[in-house]
C-alpha cells in the first residue's frame, strides 16, 4: 500500500465537486493547473476567478518535503510554533551533506560520522513531530519522492527548488523556503499569487540519441533563465504521452532553470506504469477512477492558444540533442553546433571528466541507456578518455542496476559510483586538483552549472546534457564530438561509431531493494527529547528578529552593489558551507562573499563605509550591525535565481541588511525575504541602479504609509553633498505587510 493512502482517496474525493464550480466562476474549460489549484484552495470552496499574476491566493498542500540542509532551519523554526504534530504528511531526506570523493561506501561512512550531530538532530525532530525520514544513503530528495509520495492531481511543497520533479507524475509540487514549510506544517494556509499558464505542445516521439533531458534543455533555451518566472509550465500533446513518467520528471525538474513556479503533465499510461511498477497500484487504481480530472479539458489541447499565455511546440521527431552552458544552464547550443560554438568562444575541448545522475537524470531509464553505451566501449575496442562518474538516485534504483548488471558495466570503463545523494550537482564534491583554479571542461547531466557550483573552480567550464550525451563525450574526451554524425579511433586504429543508446523505460524483473532506508516516526513523539548543545558549531537555535521600529529607515550603507548573475549560490554559497545549515551566525560568514562588486569587479571585497578599507562582505557587515547601522544590497536581474535556501535571506536579516533593491527578482527569493522581515524592492525605473554610488547613505521613506500597491522612495545621500530620489516598487499584500511590521512572518505565527 501506497503512503498516505487515505489522504490521496480524501483529496480525489473532492476534485469533481471543486472542478465543476471553478468551470463555473472561470466560465471556460480549465487547463490541468488550474484543476488542481482550485481544488487545493485553502476554504475548499472556488466561488471567484483569480487573476494570473495579479491574486495572491491562499492553498492547502497536501505534503511537505524537506532535504537535510533545508531541513535544519525549516524545523528550528517550526519547533517555535508551539505545535505538537506535523498538521499535513512530511518527510527528511538526507541527501546534501555526503561529500563525494571516493565511492559510495566509504563516502557514506565519512558523511555520516561527520555529520552525526545534524542526522541525530533530524532524526530526533522527525520522531518527535511525526515526520517520516530517510536517512542517509536512501537517496535523493526527488527521486524518493518521485518513488514513493506522488501521486497525480495532488499538490506538495518541498524546501529545495527542484520540488517541482514530483511534475512528472502529474502534482503540483512548488519549491519554496523553510518558513513556508513551517507555516504549512502548523496547518497554516499557504500563499501563492496565482501563476501565470505556459503551454508546451509535445508532437512526435523521441528517437535515437534525443532523450526528455533535451526537451527541457531546448526549452531553456527558448525561455531563458527568468521566462518562466511566475507561471507554471504545462506540457501536452502526443509527445507527452509518448514520453516515460521519470522522463516527464526530468522535463520537470529543470523548470526551476527557466524560473517556471512548477511544470506538469497530464495523466497518461506511464504514470499508471510507474505507478504499479514502484508498489503504489491503489494510488494507480484511484488516478484511473478520476483520470479525466487529471488532465486539462479537452477544448484547452484543442485550441491552446485560447487557454495559455505563451504556447511553445516542439516536434520529437526532429529535435537534436543539445548541450547546454557554460556557467548558465540556458546557454543552449545543438550537439551539431558544439565544435563550432566551442572553438568560436574558447571553451576547452577536452573533457575532463563526464558526471551522469542526481536528482534530474538518475532513473532506471537514465542509467539504463548510458550502461549501453558503457558496453559499447569494451565491444569496439575503445578506451574512455575522461573520468566518469553515476550518482544513482536512490538506493531502490542503485541495487536494482547492481542487480541487473549496469554497476559492473560502468566499473569496466573505470567508472566511480558515488552515493545516493546530491554530491557534484551541488558541490558537495571533492574533485582533486580543483583548488588549481585550472581552466577546463567537464560535462554532466544535473540541473545547474553555475560558475565554480560543481568544484568550487571558477575556471571550470561545465555543461549539462542528458546521460547519453554525457557519457559519449566521456569516452571521446572530446566537447566537439558528435556522436550522431562522427566516429573514435578504436585501440586497433580502426574508426568506429557508436550505436545510439537503448534501454528499458522500467525493469523488467521489477524493482528491488532489501533497505529503502525509511525510519517511521513514533505514534506519540511528545516524550522525545531534542537536544540542541549551545557550544555546537552545527545547530543554534533560533531568536526572534526584531519587530520594525514603526519609523522610515535613515542612514543605511551601501553594503554592495551586485554586478550581473547573483544567484542564491552567490549569496550563500554550498559546497563546504553546508555543513553550518544549521547555525545562522555560522553560515552567515559566506553572505554574499560569491557576488561581484560592480566597483572593483572583484568577488567579497567592498567598501567599509566606516574605515574607508575594502574588506570581505560579511566582515563589513558585522562592522555595521555592531555600530547599529543597518544596510541596503542592490542587484541586477533575476536577483537569488537558482536555489530556495532561506539562507540567502535570513543571513542578510541576521546581520543587519534592511532592504534588497533589484531590477527584478526571482520568484522563492523574493518570497523568502518578506518571509524574513526584509524589504524587496524593485527599480521602478532600470537606469536609476546607475545612479548608485559606492559610498552612498541611504533613506527609506515611506514606510509610515507602507500599503499595498503604493511605491516606497529612496534618497541616495552621496559623498560629495549631491543626492537622488527615486520611487521602488514592491509586491507586498497586506499580509506580506504585517509580516515586515512584525520583524518576521514567523513572529506573527507565534503571537
Amino acid at each position: 500500500m501506497a503512503f498516505d493512502i487515505e489522504m490521496i482517496a480524501a483529496r480525489y474525493s473532492k476534485m469533481e465537486a471543486a472542478i465543476t464550480q471553478a468551470r463555473k466562476v472561470v466560465g471556460r474549460p480549465l487547463t490541468l493547473t488550474e484543476k488542481i489549484l482550485y481544488n487545493h484552495l485553502w476554504d475548499g470552496n472556488p466561488t471567484k476567478s483569480f487573476g494570473r499574476g495579479v491574486d495572491y491566493v491562499d492553498f492547502a498542500p497536501d505534503r511537505v518535503a524537506m532535504q537535510d540542509a533545508t531541513a535544519q532551519m525549516a524545523l528550528l523554526q517550526f519547533m517555535q510554533a508551539g505545535r505538537k504534530k506535523v498538521a499535513v504528511p512530511s518527510t527528511v531526506h538526507c541527501d546534501h551533506l555526503i561529500t563525494a570523493k571516493d565511492e559510495s561506501g566509504a563516502d557514506l561512512g565519512v558523511a555520516v560520522k561527520e555529520n552525526k550531530e545534524v542526522y541525530d538532530f533530524l532524526s530526533s525532530v522527525s520522531n518527535k513531530y511525526g515526520i517520516g525520514f530517510w536517512k542517509p544513503g536512501a537517496g535523493i530528495i526527488h527521486q524518493v519522492v518521485l518513488e514513493n509520495y506522488a501521486f497525480p492531481g495532488g499538490m506538495m511543497i518541498g524546501t529545495d527548488s527542484h520540488t517541482v520533479n514530483a511534475g512528472g507524475l502529474g502534482m503540483v509540487a512548488i519549491g519554496v523556503g523553510g518558513a513556508d514549510a513551517c507555516d504549512v506544517m502548523a496547518g497554516l494556509a499557504w500563499e501563492l499569487k496565482w501563476p501565470k499558464a505556459i503551454g508546451v505542445k509535445l508532437t512526435g516521439k523521441l528517437n535515437g540519441w534525443t532523450s526528455a533531458k533535451d526537451v527541457i534543455l531546448k526549452v531553456a533555451g527558448i525561455l531563458t533563465v527568468k521566462g518562466g518566472t511566475g507561471a507554471i509550465v504545462e506540457y501536452f500533446g502526443p509527445g507527452a504521452e509518448a514520453l516515460s513518467c521519470t522522463g516527464k520528471g526530468t522535463i520537470c525538474n529543470m523548470g526551476a532553470e527557466i524560473g517556471a513556479t512548477t511544470s506538469t503533465f497530464g495523466y497518461d499510461e506511464s504514470m499508471e506504469r510507474y505507478l504499479r511498477s514502484t508498489n503504489r497500484s491503489d494510488v494507480a487504481d484511484l488516478a484511473n477512477k478520476y483520470k479525466t480530472h487529471l488532465t486539462a479539458d479537452p477544448e484547452v489541447y484543442a485550441d491552446p492558444s485560447k487557454y495559455f499565455d505563451q504556447v511553445i511546440e516542439i516536434d520529437l521527431n526532429t529535435l537534436e540533442p543539445y548541450v547546454n552552458g557554460p556557467f548558465t544552464p540556458d546557454l543552449a547550443t545543438p550537439i551539431s553546433k558544439m565544435k563550432e560554438e566551442a572553438i568560436k568562444n574558447g571553451w576547452p575541448l577536452k573533457v575532463e571528466v563526464g558526471l551522469i545522475g542526481s536528482c534530474t537524470n538518475s532513473s532506471y531509464e537514465d542509467i539504463s541507456r548510458a550502461a549501453s553505451l558503457a558496453k559499447q566501449v569494451a565491444a569496439k575496442g575503445l578506451k574512455t578518455k575522461a573520468e566518469f562518474t553515476i550518482t544513482p538516485g536512490s538506493e531502490l534504483v542503485r541495487y536494482t542496476i547492481q542487480r541487473d548488471g549496469f554497476i559492473d558495466s560502468f566499473h569496466k570503463i573505470g567508472a566511480k559510483v558515488f552515493s545516493n545523494a546530491c554530491g557534484p550537482c551541488i558541490g558537495m564534491w571533492s574533485r582533486v586538483g580543483a583548488d588549481k583554479k585550472e581552466k577546463n571542461t567537464i560535462v554532466h547531466s544535473f540541473n545547474r552549472n553555475f560558475q565554480a557550483r560543481q568544484d568550487g573552480n571558477p575556471n571550470t567550464y561545465a555543461f549539462v546534457a542528458s546521460p547519453e550525451i554525457t557519457t559519449a563525450l566521456a569516452i571521446a574526451g572530446d566537447l566537439g564530438f558528435n556522436p550522431l554524425t562522427d566516429t573514435l579511433t578504436n585501440e586497433k586504429g580502426e574508426q568506429v561509431k557508436l550505436d545510439p543508446p537503448t534501454g528499458e523505460e522500467l525493469p523488467s524483473k521489477g524493482f528491488a531493494v532489501e533497505d529503502a532506508g525509511f525510519i517511521a516516526p513514533a505514534a506519540d513523539g511528545s516524550g522525545v527529547q531534542v537536544i540542541v548543545d549551545p557550544a555546537s558549531t552545527r545547530l543554534q537555535l533560533l531568536a526572534p528578529f526584531k519587530a520594525w521600529e514603526g519609523t522610515d529607515l535613515k542612514g543605511l550603507k551601501l553594503l554592495i552593489k551586485a554586478k550581473g548573475k547573483c544567484t542564491t549560490d552567490h549569496i550563500s554559497m554550498a559546497g563546504p558551507w553546508l555543513k553550518f545549515r544549521g547555525h545562522l551566525d555560522n553560515i552567515s560568514n559566506n553572505l554574499l562573499i560569491g557576488a561581484t562588486n560592480i566597483f572593483n569587479s572583484k568577488t567579497n571585497e567592498v567598501k567599509n563605509q566606516l574605515t574607508g578599507n575594502y574588506e570581505p562582505v560579511p566582515q563589513t557587515q558585522r562592522a555595521y550591525k555592531a555600530q547599529g547601522i543597518g544596510s541596503i544590497v542592490v542587484g541586477d536581474e533575476n536577483y537569488g535565481e537558482g536555489s530556495s535556501r532561506e539562507h540567502a535571506a535570513m543571513e542578510p536579516r541576521h546581520l543587519g541588511v534592511r532592504a534588497v533593491l533589484v531590477k527584478s527578482f526571482a520568484r522563492i527569493h523574493e518570497t523568502n525575504l518578506k518571509k524574513q522581515g526584509m524589504l524587496a524592492l524593485t527599480f521602478a525605473n532600470k537606469e536609476d541602479y546607475d545612479k548608485i554610488q559606492e559610498d552612498d547613505v541611504i533613506d527609506i521613506v515611506g514606510l509610515t504609509s507602507f500599503a499595498e500597491g503604493k511605491p516606497l522612495t529612496l534618497v541616495f545621500n552621496h559623498k560629495d553633498g549631491k543626492k537622488d530620489e527615486i520611487p521602488v516598487n514592491h509586491t507586498y499584500n497586506a499580509q506580506q505587510i504585517e509580516w515586515f511590521k512584525a520583524g518576521a512572518a514567523l513572529n506573527l505565527m507565534k503571537a
